[in-house]
Order: structure tokens, then sequence, then C-alpha cells
């Protein structure tokens, strides 16, 4: 089963039930678009946004899927769904975003418990990893990535 724009994906375990598991939106690449250029392949696993797998109920109290969903081990989601990919054990952002380790305030003037300033975990390649960063505010993410909690922050809000 081939996609024209979406991805093809089967979820890695069981799907969620209405309950926010920060870390369980991982899935397996079964096709990829046939007319979009990307560097995600098949057998890639892939970090997808938390509703794809999303049962839910509407306003008549009838059980929903997603508008992903094809069927219980198969699901179509285009690339804005897709937020990095694990090839080799190693995990890559899309193009445009990296992944940082945010670091913890020690001004106790300050009111946040976070730094805007994070370390880069992953990378896209336009920033070393390792490096020292800051970004702007209102601009991360926060996923978790093998047990480790990281921001997702564009490449351009890194100041």
């Amino acid at each position: 089963m081939k996609s024209v724009y979406g991805f093809v994906i089967e979820p890695k375990g069981e799907r969620y039930n209405n309950s926010k598991k920060v870390g369980d939106r991982e899935a397996i690449v079964k096709a990829v678009p046939i007319l979009s250029e990307t560097d995600i392949k098949v057998g890639d696993t892939v970090i997808v946004h938390h509703n794809v797998f999303r049962r839910w109920y509407n306003q008549y109290a009838e059980e929903k899927n997603s508008a992903s969903f094809f069927n219980e081990k198969t699901y179509i989601v285009y690339p804005d769904q897709i937020y990095a990919y694990k090839r080799n054990n190693y995990w890559k952002p899309l193009k445009g975003y990296l992944f940082l380790q945010p670091l913890e305030e020690t001004n106790e003037l300050y009111n946040e418990k976070e730094q805007l300033r994070g370390v880069v975990v992953y990378s896209d390649g336009t920033i070393e990893k390792n490096s020292l960063v800051q970004f702007k505010a209102r601009s991360k993410f926060e996923f978790v990535i093998d047990g480790q909690r990281l921001y997702r922050v564009r490449s351009n809000s890194i100041t």
C-alpha cells in the first residue's frame, strides 16, 4: 500500500486510550509518499503527532478514530505530523529543527525553572551536536525521546 502525499506507518506497541503518554508516539514506516522527496525510508522509526493514534468520543458518545486511521495497524500521516526519525540507532529531526536538552535556571530571582538555553542533542545539520544555544521564548515543544526530556526548536528560533 502506498499513499500519494502521506507516509504509511504502523504504531510500535499498542495505541493509547485517551491518556497522555508523551513517549508513546513511535511508529514504523511501511511506505513513503509517492510524490514527496524525503530522507525518511521504509523501516525507519518515526515520532509522530500525539493525536495520530488517538481514539476519542464525539458529542454523540460515538467512538471515533483520528483522521490518520486506516485500520488498527495502519495509519497515513503527512510530513508535518512527523517530528524525527531513527535510523541505525540515531534520531534525526526533520530539516529545520533541533532537539535540545534544556538547562535549569540557577538564578532564584528568575520566575522560570529552565533557561531559554540548551545543549543540542539531535541536529538537522545546521548546528553541531553538543553546542550550547539560546532560543526564543515560546518556541519550544516538549518531547520524550529514549527516556530523555528534550525540547524541539526550529533552527531559525536559535538566537
